[in-house]
């Protein structure tokens, strides 16, 4: 699974987008500086996120939309079509394919 397509399932899964999800994590506190744990437990209480999506966000919630470029122009599963993540939803995604 793509990190992209992880950020599109915790949108199925919460009915927030990334970018909400990222706004109520700042208002709760968390940034750069928090550790995995509290946010990963936040989700999980609150959304019943598992501990892949949730590490998913805690990428954007502590790093920003910026990731390795290792998978991106690949054609494996972890494959991403940029290095940059779409965090306003998954139905507005102009590289989304359908």
């Amino acid at each position: 699974m793509s990190f992209q397509a992880y950020l599109d399932a915790v949108e199925d899964k919460t009915g927030h987008t990334p970018r909400e999800l990222i706004a109520l994590a700042q208002e709760r506190g968390f940034d750069a500086s928090t550790k995995a744990g509290p946010i990963l437990e936040w989700l999980k209480e609150d959304y019943g996120l598992g501990r892949g999506h949730g590490m998913a966000m805690v990428h954007v919630i502590t790093k920003g939309p910026q990731i390795s470029a290792k998978h991106v122009g690949t054609s494996g599963t972890h494959a991403d079509a940029s290095d940059t993540l779409w965090l306003d939803g998954k139905g507005t995604n102009p590289a989304a394919s359908g």
